[in-house]
């Protein structure tokens, strides 16, 4: 669904215009809705009814203790990569036996925290970390339930810095060093096995990629299971990706429906743990035209959202839709959306077609994933409001941060 449409010349979040929420919570501000996000999780429910399966929101993408909350209350478990996502996902109600803790470098007191509050699996991906991890747990008299992380080395065909599945990424053990590991790990005093997992990136619109690597993590349970080690899940991870430009996306149900053919004899529990396709669609980043700027070969909108309020189009080059908050007809003009942070690289949009004066809301669609998450204080800026709407109404589920805030940790050495 998209909840945010054009009523008479006005853009919509849900039945709010977003006019009246910029004047209530001001700029920059980030913008979900609480409809999107609920059917962004249905599809995938409704995907995989009739299967044993969970649903383990990602949360890197956005890690809002609102957002979190509403999916622990939908059912969703949560796939984590640090002691403060677990944190959060504790704060925010979640179950930590439906938290699954994935990531290349795991602390041992990340691992101490997460065996502590008894979560559901470690998806370990080194040999060095399932070593460490069982002396911990042996240590603090559990059994740590385990997945390997195998690496299948298949191209995602995605951007590099968000591909995982190939053998130069750092994620991940090789596919075929992992059967003699599971027989090691199968004789360590703190260790459970209870499955595989396997993520090969991020952004993914292509079916094929996803299936190839679950072809292949079935025939290592296979081999696994030849040998004695039978498995409880099957991890195969997230990825699936939304529409930023004019990407052709498939919907849930047809992205996993490869896969899920595949899989569709196994007794084992599926395991996927979508991000960017449940949050993705469902925020926008808002912003106040604060100078509109002609030069000689190029004319600028300098906005109050910058580089450190979102980083995708100045890490990735990434696109994101800029739309009028109010279209009014004018004569319109090629842009660049750029922030007021000293970056030549702090851009928001390249040649943007806009009818816009000084003082004009714009919307930043797509934001819901990556944004806030990856949001920083560079240039001292403090971080933008969150506001949840639902329906008719507006809910501030992040206040916005002050200057003061910025320094309160920091201290001055006297002389």
């Amino acid at each position: 669904m998209n909840p945010f449409t054009y009523r008479q010349g006005i853009l919509y979040a849900e039945d709010l215009p977003l006019a009246g929420i910029a004047g209530r919570f001001s700029t920059p501000c980030y913008v979900y809705s609480r409809a999107a996000l609920t059917a962004a999780y249905e599809a995938y429910r409704s995907a995989l009814a009739g299967r044993s399966a969970h649903i383990c929101y990602a949360v890197k993408a956005n890690s809002n203790l609102a957002i979190l909350n509403l999916f622990a209350r939908l059912g969703a478990g949560f796939d984590i990569v640090s002691g403060g996502e677990l944190a959060r996902v504790l704060a925010a109600g979640g179950r930590a036996a439906d938290v699954v803790f994935s990531g290349v470098g795991k602390t041992r007191e990340e691992l101490r925290a997460a065996l502590t509050a008894a979560i559901g699996c470690f998806n370990v991906e080194s040999e060095s970390e399932l070593i460490r991890l069982s002396g911990i747990a042996e240590q603090m008299g559990v059994t740590a339930p385990i997945a390997l992380r195998v690496n299948p080395d298949v191209d995602a065909k995605t951007h590099p810095y968000i591909s995982t599945g190939l053998k130069n990424n750092k994620f991940g053990i090789a596919i075929e060093d992992a059967l003699p590991l599971y027989r090691r790990a199968r004789m360590m005093p703190g260790i459970a096995i209870k499955g595989i997992a396997c993520h090969i990136g991020s952004q993914l619109l292509d079916p094929a990629p996803a299936a190839e690597a679950a072809l292949r993590v079935l025939a290592l349970a296979d081999r696994l299971a030849a040998e004695g080690i039978d498995l409880a899940d099957l991890d195969l991870g997230g990825g699936m990706g939304i529409r930023y430009h004019d990407e052709e996306v498939p919907g849930t149900a047809e992205y996993l429906a490869p896969m899920l053919d595949l899989l569709k004899d196994r007794r084992e529990r599926l395991v996927f743990a979508p991000g960017r396709s449940l949050v993705g669609s469902a925020g926008l980043l808002l912003t106040r035209v604060e100078v509109v700027k002609h030069g000689a070969e190029k004319s600028f909108a300098i906005v109050d959202a910058a580089m450190n309020d979102l980083m995708r189009p100045a890490l990735y080059d990434a696109w994101h839709d800029i739309l009028p908050v109010r279209r009014d007809g004018g004569s319109e003009r090629l842009y660049e959306v750029v922030g007021p942070v000293c970056e030549s690289g702090d851009f928001l949009g390249h040649g943007r077609s806009l009818a816009i004066a000084e003082g004009d809301l714009l919307a930043v669609m797509s934001a819901g994933a990556y944004g806030m998450a990856m949001s920083s204080n560079y240039n001292s800026r403090p971080r933008a409001a969150e506001v949840l709407v639902d329906g008719g109404q507006a809910h501030l589920i992040r206040d916005r941060e002050s200057v003061a805030q910025l320094y309160e940790l920091e201290r001055i050495v006297p002389l």
